[in-house]
């Protein structure tokens, strides 16, 4: 049989992707100890050849995200693109369907490994003329993204400097020149993510799906029917509590700025995509936090993970913490080995959302720290992106709960327990706007793939006004969408958060009932351990609907964030 490679960089896999192909007419049915014995031969050497150039990837990602320089984008584009070669060998792609095709021969670790490689290759099998432009541009929007510098009357700005200014500044014409400033970027990259957007779809169609949206929802293992329901369940529970929340935000923000609910604009919201909470009139959480070092964040952090069983302090040694110019503004976390090697990259100052931030980003790391590296290479990963995100959720609100506050930011507890009440109503107003945000992102970006040449600044003004209630302004034509940047760096995956959202509240209600101990959950002895046996070391062994109900006793629902969210 004649095997042809785009690129194996293994020769010893070449020969057993020859050896286990099982599609020969002539071959006699292989009994199921064959099948196990080819599977194991395949997946031995596939892990050992993926583990290597997904680390060389990993790291040079990690270098341009620190530095960004041109050529350090460039190395990793480069890597990236060798990645996606790898997997869109036609031939492996064919043998790992023949071996799943006989999955009652294989024993679960080995089926699993397999179904994941599949999906994997999977969405590789494209044909270079497209790979290659794909990843290039989507590098270049990203360093576009990442090093971007708005500017004000000839001044250029970060968008921490600009989200800042908007934060403080009273003056309702200043504050739209602030928002404006952090839209900037948007007509920058609007026509290169328009041209993207249809190079993804002619790649998502050669592969039989109707467009990129659908394809990266199948490949994530969802259901897109099933999610599409989800979401408007997701919009039917929180229209009520939403609408009496934003009633009440938007008289404070009245107040606040000497105009009627009615003339507010998106920039009195400090947030630019009104996805965060803005500060309430009865208590700003940085008053907890913004006396301290922006270094004090970091140990807040690390000796509260050390206080529950988790240290993270090997993950903080080789993370990249504080701002500084050309580096990426946006925060994130990189598993460069899946052997540990797990790192996270900030911007921290000292706020309220920057002590979240390290919280969720440290919940990612110390989700791959701690995972069990006996796994299969591939199979080293979260169950899902969800419940990597859900975890970094649950770990990130505690930043917002006035007992975590009380205990672990060294607040003062008197002034902690007198605000309590409008801490946790500031926490209901965060779940509440980012679940509206996030149906603003799923019904725009399903939207966005299946026509990506309809009036998108349109469309993205009509899920805003719909899912959020924010008023188009006047005469505005302006790429707004586009300044977001995981429509680049993270395409289709925005929903993932919501789903997180409701993995961390069905979490929380897990572990209070499964872990012994009195008072909040952060406080009970057994929770680290807890949480690695029952969330980390599993890894991606299970299919995520397995692995939801026996992380947390039930299938995935909406219950515990709607009970959460009501008033």
């Amino acid at each position: 049989m004649k095997i042809t490679l785009l690129l194996m960089l293994s020769a010893g896999f070449v020969a057993v992707t020859a050896a286990v192909s099982l599609a020969s007419e002539e071959a006699p049915e292989p009994d199921a100890h064959n099948v196990q014995a080819r599977a194991k031969a395949f997946l031995d050497l596939y892990e050992a050849d993926f583990a290597r150039i997904d680390k060389e990837f990993q790291l040079a990602s990690w270098a341009a995200s620190c530095s960004g320089k041109e050529e350090d984008y460039r190395r990793a584009a480069e890597c990236e693109l060798t990645l996606r070669k790898y997997h869109g060998d036609k031939e492996a792609y064919r043998v790992l369907g023949d071996l799943l095709r006989r999955e009652k021969s294989l024993d679960p670790l080995t089926r699993r490994a397999l179904a994941v490689a599949k999906l994997t290759f999977e969405e590789n099998q494209l044909p270079s003329e497209l790979l290659a432009p794909m990843v290039q541009k989507a590098s270049d929007i990203e360093k576009s993204l990442n090093t971007y510098r708005a500017k004000i009357d000839g001044k250029a700005y970060s968008n921490n400097e600009l989200l800042e200014m908007l934060a403080q500044e009273k003056d309702a014409a200043r504050r739209r020149t602030y928002w404006e400033a952090l839209k900037q970027v948007g007509d920058v990259v609007a026509p290169k993510l328009i041209e993207l957007a249809k190079l993804r779809n002619e790649a998502a169609r050669k592969l039989g799906y109707a467009n990129y949206w659908e394809m990266r929802i199948h490949l994530q293992e969802h259901d897109p029917e099933q999610l599409s329901a989800l979401f408007a369940e997701l919009k039917n529970l929180t229209d009520s509590p939403f609408n009496q929340m934003k009633g009440q935000l938007d008289a404070e923000l009245a107040r606040r700025f000497g105009a009627t609910p009615a003339e507010l604009m998106p920039w009195h919201y400090d947030n630019p995509f009104f996805q965060a909470a803005p500060p309430s009139e009865a208590v700003n959480l940085d008053e907890f936090y913004r006396e301290k070092k922006k270094e004090e964040i970091v140990e807040i952090g690390r000796r509260f993970y050390a206080r529950i069983g988790m240290p993270i302090d090997a993950i903080l040694e080789r993370s990249d913490l504080f701002d500084r110019p050309g580096k990426d503004q946006h925060a994130f976390s990189k598993n460069l080995d899946r052997h540990g090697d797990a790192r996270i990259l900030c911007n921290l100052t000292p706020a309220a959302d920057e002590m979240d931030t390290l919280l969720h980003e440290a919940g990612h790391a110390a989700y791959d720290y701690y995972m069990d590296f006996s796994l299969p290479y591939n199979l080293r990963d979260a169950a899902h992106a969800f419940t990597t995100e859900g975890f970094a959720m649950f770990m990130g609100a505690l930043a917002k709960t006035p007992e975590w506050i009380a205990a672990h930011a060294g607040a003062d507890a008197k002034r902690v327990d007198q605000a309590a009440d409008a801490i946790r109503e500031q926490r209901r107003r965060e779940q509440l706007i980012f679940a509206r945000w996030a149906l603003v992102m799923f019904h725009f970006e399903k939207g966005f793939y299946e026509n990506p040449d309809r009036d998108l600044n349109a469309l993205w003004w009509e899920c805003v006004d719909r899912y959020q209630g924010l008023k188009r302004p006047p005469a505005r034509n302006q790429a707004d969408w586009a300044s977001k940047p995981h429509f680049t760096m993270a395409p289709v995956y925005y929903h993932n958060y919501m789903l997180g959202e409701l993995f961390a509240a069905q979490l929380r209600h897990a572990v209070e009932q499964n872990v012994p101990g009195e008072g909040p959950f952060f406080k009970r002895p057994g929770i680290g351990p807890f949480l690695k046996e029952q969330v980390f070391m599993p890894g991606s062994r299970w299919p995520w609907p397995e692995f939801v109900e026996k992380a947390t006793g039930e299938k995935l629902t909406a219950k515990y964030f709607a009970d959460e969210v009501k008033k």
